[in-house]
């Protein structure tokens, strides 16, 4: 059934038997917090009064002497989760300030509908499609620790490549070389049917799934990709994508990770992020320029490269994100533009011709950021572009990785670490700050946690490497 008012959220419920309603919201980092309530309270009022919560133990939001907050449940949001042992009904919220009921200014939810009224303030467009592609690993086994005096983590999977010579009792063979996961069939594949039960839950919750493989990594990286969506949808979409892939691993006895580079010597994982825009259901993007992109598009994708080192601070906001956006491994760590060449940080797919496929394809993120934000800060750079006519320069249509460095010289590249990617955030916001999207303070307070909740933690200890290179000197 589709859902649109409280009165069809309520049905909904009541249709499926639901005992508790799940009221969902995202922190600032971007990940899904939620507190539950009987089914009894969830009438139409609800809708409007919210409910109450504590904002000052939530990443990135209140102080605690301004610590009262409401969640305010999003009628059309409603689905019924496929994991509670008892029928719950799950509602992404927003957040509201209960003294002058206006939304909370930190909401990463409110900065996506923010980014979306403003897009049609543009006249440019009314709607921003995006279409994300989040890899994962599955592992078996995971199991790290830090400490004062000692650090490690260690990770497992059947499918590893270290493990040909493994006493599994028997071990069978058809281990996945490095680099050597894309597209083999069972048995090097375990991972067929997990994927298709994630996929088939996807499909449960009404979401469209478009193809699911085995990626490139040994030891269980995979891909799922879900039809795109205008951008605060597929944002939520995202928000339920990575909380299946991760209960129906667990319930299969294995663990999933968004880390976008959880082990060394192999592919990381990204989050290629598909962008068109459109108007009165006609695409815009498509034309008779380069790759048949229209001058719109071209100039869209100018200034996502102008701003590219800033948005990393977003799209990447990882420590780990820098492990991946390093040379050699297909990550897009230059800043150029190409069709089908898929070692540039923005690729033109050329699969279909018709117009309404016509989108450009950035490379350069991955999933540890917050989706509602990253969607708002890419089309927030494109649109900068559209604005100021941004010309994204020639195409690099060569295999970059195997430019001479006189070639490279002349491209730019993505920020080497999270603290260079955050002082290029700070250096490069005023396209973010247009139409009040982004603002000052929720910037502030993104800088401010991200460098000292990890930056500076991460520069204080010791790794298992520096005592492998400087113990004996």
């Amino acid at each position: 059934m589709s859902i649109k008012t409280p009165k069809d959220a309520i049905e909904l419920a009541r249709a499926h038997g639901a005992v508790m309603v799940d009221l969902r919201f995202v922190d600032m980092p971007g990940m899904w917090q939620h507190t539950s309530v009987p089914i009894h309270r969830l009438d139409e009022d609800a809708f409007e009064d919210g409910f109450g919560f504590d904002g000052s133990s939530v990443r990135g939001f209140q102080p605690i002497n301004a610590s009262d907050m409401l969640i305010v449940p999003d009628a059309s949001t409603a689905k019924m989760d496929p994991f509670t042992k008892h029928p719950t009904v799950v509602l992404t919220c927003d957040i509201v300030d209960p003294i002058t009921r206006q939304p909370y200014g930190r909401d990463p939810r409110y900065i996506a509908k923010k980014a979306a009224a403003y897009l049609k303030q543009t006249g440019i467009a009314d709607t921003c499609n995006v279409g994300p592609e989040a890899e994962f690993f599955v592992f078996d086994d995971v199991r790290f620790s830090s400490s004062p005096q000692h650090c490690f983590y260690k990770v497992d999977s059947v499918e590893g490549a270290w493990n040909t010579g493994a006493d599994e009792g028997p071990n069978l063979g058809y281990k996945l070389p490095h680099k050597g996961g894309y597209f083999p069939v069972m048995p090097s594949d375990t991972l067929q049917d997990l994927r298709t039960d994630i996929s088939l839950t996807l499909m449960k919750l009404g979401y469209e799934v478009e193809v699911s493989h085995h990626e490139v990594a040994t030891a269980g990286q995979c891909e799922i990709d879900v039809k795109f969506d205008d951008l605060l949808t597929t944002a939520d979409q995202l928000m339920w994508f990575k909380y299946v892939v991760k209960n129906m691993c667990r319930k299969y006895g294995k663990t999933a990770t968004f880390m976008p580079k959880p082990m060394y010597g192999d592919n990381g994982s990204g989050m290629h992020v598909h962008q068109s825009l459109w108007r009165d259901g006609k695409p815009l993007f498509a034309g008779d320029g380069y790759a048949g992109l229209s001058e719109m598009g071209l100039h869209y994708m100018g200034g996502v490269l102008k701003h590219a080192r800033a948005i990393c601070g977003l799209t990447n906001p990882t420590i780990n994100s820098y492990r991946r956006l390093v040379p050699g491994f297909e990550a897009p760590v230059n800043l150029a533009y190409s069709s089908r060449n898929r070692s540039a940080a923005i690729r033109i797919p050329t699969y279909s011709q018709s117009p309404k496929a016509k989108r450009i394809e950035v490379r350069f993120p991955d999933s540890s950021g917050n989706p509602y934000m990253v969607f708002a800060a890419l089309m927030m750079a494109g649109l900068d572009g559209i604005k100021n006519k941004i010309d994204p320069g020639d195409a690099l249509d060569k295999d970059i990785y195997s430019l001479s460095p006189e070639e490279l010289a002349g491209v730019p590249t993505v920020p080497a670490s999270l603290s260079e990617a955050l002082d290029a955030l700070e250096a490069d916001h005023e396209f973010l700050l247009q139409g009040d999207v982004f603002t000052q303070d929720v910037l502030g307070e993104w800088l401010s946690y991200k460098r000292e909740a990890e930056v500076d933690p991460f520069r204080l200890r010791p790794t298992p490497l520096e005592y492998e290179l400087y113990f004996d000197l």
